[in-house]
């Protein structure tokens, strides 16, 4: 049986390029293949939260903002202008299956404060079992440069800290780690799994393969993100997500790259506390 077989608990993180068209309106098609195999896994009875971007450009659309970069202000009046937008596509499409949909937004503060991560949760703990699918992203209207996550690789993988998953899914517009390039180097090979995190590995993703995965994030994200979810005993699987149903086309044998977990998960306060993306700082105990 596959990773994502054996797994009760799935974060899957989905980027701006896979869900936002060329036109800046959802990808419908896409939309609706992979929500259809969001509710094959949710019918076998396991657990799906999804990580996803594109509030911010299917904000720019609705305001106009399409011409030129944007200012912070200007980015987090999209923000604010595409949640309703980007909440619409998910319920859209995951509604032929009678899955509920939640928003979750989240700020950095909420998975490094202890007890704001507590909370955060408990919540996501009683919407997974109230059946429903969280769809999580970063709170781009309020947050600030100082507090961002800077990319929702890295936040999917403090989500799958926070909720105890056991499978990361982070969808790229590649389909794995390779030894170099695979644009370039014809002769590029296909790492398809990763026990360890060596400096080798990390070497790879941020030269090499730095600039596969569009938006904020890159390889060397993922690769960041991973080690994270390793820590919590969490898997990590990398692989391409514009292919309709991407989660089954892993379990077929695609393509992809799986990081494995640590051996043995941390002790959560311990696991959360590598995790951290800020400086220490003082906070309230474990709890």
């Amino acid at each position: 049986m596959s990773d994502l077989g054996r797994a009760r608990r799935i974060v899957v993180k989905v980027g701006s390029s896979l869900l936002v068209g060329p036109d800046g309106a959802p990808d419908a098609a896409w939309l609706a293949a992979l929500c259809a195999d969001i509710a094959r896994l949710r019918a076998r009875g396991q657990q799906v939260l999804v990580v996803s971007s594109g509030a911010v450009a299917l904000g720019r659309r609705r305001l106009g903002l399409t011409k030129r970069a944007l200012t912070l202000p200007e980015k987090q009046a999209a923000a604010a202008a595409g949640q309703s937008a980007l909440m619409r596509a998910w319920e859209v499409a995951l509604e032929p299956h009678a899955l509920g949909v939640a928003q979750v937004l989240l700020t950095r503060d909420d998975t490094e404060t202890r007890r704001r991560w507590l909370n955060a949760r408990a919540t996501v703990d009683t919407l997974l079992a109230l059946g429903v699918v969280p769809v999580v992203n970063e709170n781009d209207t309020v947050v600030t440069e100082e507090i961002r996550y800077g990319d929702n690789d890295r936040l999917a993988a403090r989500v799958a800290q926070m909720i105890g998953a056991d499978v990361l899914v982070l969808l790229s517009d590649i389909d794995g780690l390779y030894t170099a390039d695979p644009r370039r180097d014809p002769t590029a090979s296909h790492i398809p799994r990763v026990t360890h995190l060596t400096a080798e590995i990390e070497a790879m993703a941020g030269g090499a393969n730095a600039g596969a995965g569009v938006g904020t994030g890159g390889m060397a994200t993922k690769i960041l993100a991973a080690r994270i979810a390793q820590q919590a005993g969490c898997a990590t699987v990398i692989t391409l997500g514009s292919r309709p149903a991407p989660l089954a086309a892993v379990e077929a044998g695609e393509a992809a790259t799986v990081i494995e977990p640590a051996l043995s998960a941390r002790a959560a306060y311990k696991a959360w506390i590598g995790g951290s993306l800020a400086p220490a700082r003082a906070c309230c105990p474990p709890g």
